[in-house]
């Protein structure tokens, strides 16, 4: 089954090269679609010799305005072509090495939807204390309204068979995509599967962007409204 790996691009120069580097160490990615979402630290100088590095399967598609990180996923769904298609963060928090993990459940046929939890014993290095209360929150309360289990509904690292993210309509298009894709994939049917990841969290003077203060209650609102509605 192939693999897409989609990944959203909004000022990210100092970490891009990096991290498109480890995606292609594994020598899973079919193909690379690299969404830059107006960045504007001097990001899209780098795009000439990033997709050197792959020419065949890294793809650069660009975004003249900031439309979000559900803007610039929604964007990257509809151009993959692979199978299997697994979102990577264009920052170093996530590890690629962990997409074995990531798509085993897919590829034999256990799941439609994996989440990669960084609350099920991976190793991490310790995240913020108010980003770690307000994502169990949310969690607590995607569990509770959809009648599930989940440990991590915040993750970067989500795999989806190629039919199931592209047969969802997004509406979303900042952080809240979480929230949204958790509710909608659960409201039709497919349980998630949850698997341990490596997590290494960022500072914010790194560039880490999500705002728990600004972004949770959105999320929260996300979860009660598509409970009731698509």
């Amino acid at each position: 089954m192939n693999l897409s790996v989609v990944i959203p691009v909004y000022n990210e120069r100092e970490t891009l090269a990096e991290i498109v580097q480890a995606v292609l160490a594994t020598e899973m990615a079919y193909e690379i679609i690299l969404v830059d979402d107006g960045s504007k630290d001097g990001t899209r100088d780098l795009y000439p010799q990033i997709e050197a590095l792959a020419p065949t399967i890294i793809r650069v598609i660009l975004h003249e305005k900031n439309l979000g990180k559900g803007g610039a996923l929604q964007t990257g769904f509809r151009a993959a072509t692979g199978d299997i298609i697994i979102i990577q963060d264009a920052d170093l928090e996530y590890d690629p090495r962990d997409y074995p993990a990531m798509i085993r459940p897919i590829v034999e046929g256990k799941a439609a939807v994996v989440y990669g939890s960084r609350f099920r014993g991976g190793p991490s290095k310790t995240m913020f204390f108010m980003n770690m209360v307000g994502n169990k929150f949310l969690t607590l309360m995607a569990n509770i309204l959809y009648n599930t289990i989940l440990t991590d509904i915040e993750t970067c690292y989500k795999a989806f068979r190629a039919d199931v993210i592209k047969g969802i309509p997004i509406r979303s298009r900042g952080f809240d995509f979480e929230p949204e894709i958790t509710a909608k994939v659960l409201k039709r049917g497919h349980r998630i599967y949850e698997v341990p990841i490596s997590y290494n969290g960022r500072e914010y003077e790194e560039g880490k962007k999500i705002r728990p203060w600004r972004d949770g209650p959105i999320a929260l609102w996300c979860l009660v409204k598509y409970r009731f509605v698509d």
